[in-house]
């Protein structure tokens, strides 16, 4: 792809509580929607890879659940292991936090660092902070909560100083070939998006009781003449909420269904037929067969 020698390939965790704009900031910066988002927490469950690729480098950036504090269940514990997991395997730690803000949670994550390889602070959101006169003074307390090799102030979402966070990063990747084509913006498969696309529209557009307990399995994924069929069931935890995700004459069902479809077809760049149920199945957020056929762990 290149004939620079000097070549630069790594790969960057993304690491920080939950809502802090880890999954936006992956999207921005490999620019298309590799990773979904809302404002829930949990909405990342599984490590996901975005590829921003240039002439100079290959960024690999790994999204990360949100490190939960509340291990509540299996699941969670498989989710906070996928953090430290992957803060292991990478080159590059970015560390994400809100504008001016820093508490406990922000703290517990921070004690994971790693102290034998780069870590980049991301102050994300500044776009939200109404006084800029504030921002200095958190860098320099920030700058003595841990040795960070570089502090960005950014907003994710309004994609400011998003260039500036890459030229950062760039000199602390080895110097390797690319791993992949220069093409591709995720090592993950149309199936794995699929099911994530319609968790996300499930997060939108349910109560706050049902992600948390509620999960997407792909039963069937088959492409036939540039159409792709999808049938997928939504797992919950009790009959209750089978009844809120389908709602009244299975409109919101629908819903959820009529705009995963969308996000697919504009995604995969073609048709999609989806076919979307709901399925009860107790206690699988603890059930360790049941996770791992999920694809967690």
């Amino acid at each position: 792809m290149t004939a620079n020698l000097n070549y630069r390939t790594g790969y960057i965790a993304i690491i920080g509580r939950p809502n802090v704009g880890k999954s936006t900031l992956l999207n921005h910066l490999v620019g298309q929607k590799v990773s979904i988002t809302s404002k829930k927490a949990q909405t990342t469950r599984h490590r996901i890879n975005g590829i921003l690729t240039d002439e100079q480098s290959q960024f690999i950036f790994v999204d990360t659940p949100g490190f939960q504090t509340q291990h509540t269940n299996r699941l969670n514990s498989m989710m906070n292991r996928t953090v430290t997991q992957s803060m292991r395997d990478v080159d590059v730690v970015i560390f994400v936090i809100e504008a001016t803000h820093f508490d406990e949670r922000d703290r517990l994550v921070l004690r994971l660092l790693p102290v034998d390889r780069p870590v980049i602070l991301v102050i994300n959101k500044i776009d939200q902070l109404t006084d800029k006169s504030r921002l200095l003074p958190f860098l320099e307390k920030m700058s003595k909560e841990f040795a960070f090799a570089a502090m960005v102030p950014v907003s994710a979402q309004e994609g400011i100083q998003l260039p500036e966070l890459v030229h950062t990063i760039r000199p602390y990747l080895p110097e390797n070939p690319p791993l992949f084509s220069k093409d591709e913006a995720t090592d993950r498969s149309e199936r794995f998006i699929a099911a994530e696309l319609i968790r996300e529209k499930l997060f939108r557009l349910t109560g706050e009781e049902i992600p948390y307990s509620a999960s997407i399995t792909i039963v069937q994924f088959a492409t036939e003449d540039g159409l792709r069929k999808i049938h997928a069931c939504i797992i919950v935890d009790r009959a209750n909420q089978k009844a809120i995700i389908i709602g009244k004459s299975g409109e919101k069902l629908k819903e959820i269904a009529t705009q995963a479809r969308k996000d697919m077809e504009k995604i995969f760049g073609g048709k999609v037929y989806l076919e979307v149920w709901v399925k009860v199945k107790t206690g699988w957020a603890d059930d360790a067969q049941m996770l791992k056929s999920l694809g967690y762990g």
